[in-house]
């Protein structure tokens, strides 16, 4: 029987599972701050390498990087009311610039010091950065404005959980204006399309890119579209988002242009974004009952090089054995950059730092002592695959030239098997034989474990008739996804209203 290294499998329980990855992976913890979390250098670096890929992606379909302030002043809101509808339970308002002390040891805020209008700590930005936008474009030739910031929002949650679900999180967002609803539509998709196939390439997390339905979308939004991930729960992620505004904010904003015949017309504009949520993600969908499983395209570092030091003469030579292969490995390349070889020198037994770095699931973990150095080689543990089928560790002694030669192929072979492992489990956990709404309740009935999706046929339905359906899915725990925009056509009838059904749906329970 193999004995895993932390306290909870995910089959006996995956929520504390969760928490005992991030905990066990040095992640992030808490912080004295109810929804706030401090990011520990191994969650941040994840962090970092996801930012410093996409950002690449993000710049390279010709967005420019800038920042805008954490404050915004409440009447900016006030002007676009759905959108302010949409996010008033969530703000955070400052209201006081100074505090005084209370004359009983504590401090209140300064009655004198009230501000003349509250400003709110930045939930998102598209009503500041809209302002900017009517101050920028005058004229079509000032189309289109393409812009991305990174930075940290804040939204209060009542239920918090680290990375999915926090009252302050990091994102980026990105703001667009253009000259025609069509332009802003091409670009509302293709941004989605810079998610999914970052999130499939980089981050081996399969998904599921399409609209959302009426009753999800942006508050303010014409349309609202994501990708979706599955969890290893079977329930959803909504990993990215991108939404077409239209007009309604260039409206509220006064976003306006001469276009080329001299006429005024507003602005049709996008927002679009992906969050540190994106961790909780690969968290659920690569861990394993040993931790964290990092992605080698997201691993601060790629191969960790253990010495077992012994406190004797011999550690002078091992530790220059294992400098001269941590040199080698950095001129390499793999996935398109130098690998990234970390040797960990920290006073502990090496049996420790090799399972601490399996917990934080660094994707290539070497141990060498001084057999291994007398014989010219390294023993390699890869985290993709720990165990053999006799349930003992998995390791293998190697020549150290070999696997300096071999290192490209097995960092790009692991980043591929996740993807592949992550996607079978997805395309098997969508059932796609559902064909009314008894079907649905029997697939998400009480006591059927990690249920995963259903995709089913719908007429669309809006007004009072979605709100039904919101509320009979609602009753299961359960909400639509998105429309897959590879589903196939529809061609029956919708399983809420018996309407002809004009697209299908993915229903399913979510984080």
């Amino acid at each position: 029987m193999i004995k895993h290294a932390l306290p909870v499998t995910r089959e006996a329980d995956f929520s504390a599972w969760y928490q005992s990855v991030i905990a066990e992976a040095d992640l992030a913890e808490e912080s004295g701050v109810r929804g706030c979390m401090v990011i520990r250098p191994w969650g941040y670096g994840i962090w970092e390498r996801i930012q410093r890929l996409l950002d690449d992606r993000i710049k390279a379909t010709g967005h420019e990087n800038c920042y805008f302030p954490l404050f915004i002043p409440l009447s900016y809101f006030e002007k676009e009311a759905e959108h302010v509808e949409g996010f008033a339970k969530e703000m955070a308002v400052v209201t006081h610039h100074r505090l005084i002390s209370d004359g009983k040891g504590g401090l209140t805020p300064d009655p004198s010091a009230k501000l003349e209008e509250p400003l709110v700590v930045r939930p998102t930005s598209e009503t500041v950065i809209g302002t900017a936008f009517a101050r920028w474009i005058q004229s079509w030739r000032d189309l289109p404005v393409l812009i991305n910031q990174w930075a940290n929002v804040v939204r209060w949650e009542m239920r918090t959980r680290m990375f999915l679900r926090t009252s302050e999180f990091l994102w980026q967002e990105g703001h667009t204006a253009h000259a025609s609803a069509a332009e802003a539509r091409e670009e509302t998709l293709k941004m989605l399309e810079v998610y999914r196939s970052f999130a499939e390439d980089c981050l081996a997390l399969p998904v599921v890119a399409g609209e959302k339905p009426e009753n999800e979308r942006f508050p303010g939004a014409v349309a609202t579209y994501s990708i979706e991930a599955m969890m290893q729960d079977g329930k959803a992620l909504q990993a990215g988002t991108s939404h077409f505004l239209g007009t309604n904010f260039a409206s509220a904003q006064n976003i306006r242009f001469q276009n080329a015949a001299g006429e005024l017309e507003l602005a049709n504009t996008t927002s679009w974004g992906v969050s540190t949520r994106m961790i909780g993600g690969v968290i659920m969908v690569h861990g394993d009952d040993d931790g964290l499983r990092v992605p080698p395209r997201i691993a601060p570092w790629q191969v960790v090089i253990v010495p077992m030091l012994r406190d004797n003469d011999e550690d002078a030579a091992l530790i220059d054995y294992c400098k001269a292969l941590q040199a080698d490995l950095a001129k390499l390349s793999a996935l398109g950059e130098p690998v990234r070889a970390l040797l960990d020198l920290k006073p502990a037994k090496a049996a420790t730092k090799r399972w601490g770095w399996v917990k934080k699931g660094a994707p290539v973990i070497l141990e060498v002592g001084g057999r291994d150095m007398a014989g010219g080689n390294v023993s390699m543990i890869c985290r993709d695959r720990l165990y053999r089928n006799d349930g003992k560790l998995n390791g293998a002694v190697i020549p150290r030239d070999e696997f300096a030669a071999d290192a490209q192929r097995i960092l790009e072979d692991m980043q591929h098997a996740l993807h592949v492992e992550a996607k079978a489990r997805l395309e098997a956990n969508i059932a796609r034989n559902v064909t009314d709404f008894t079907g649905i309740e029997r697939a998400f009935a009480e006591g059927v474990k990690n249920p995963g999706w259903v995709e089913v046929q719908w007429s669309k339905p809006t007004g009072p008739a979605l709100d039904k359906v919101v509320e009979r899915l609602k009753a299961l725990k359960l909400t639509v996804r998105n429309v897959p925009n590879d589903a196939d056509a529809a061609n029956g009838p919708c399983v809420f209203t018996g309407d002809p059904a004009v697209e299908r749906v993915l229903v399913g329970r979510a984080y």
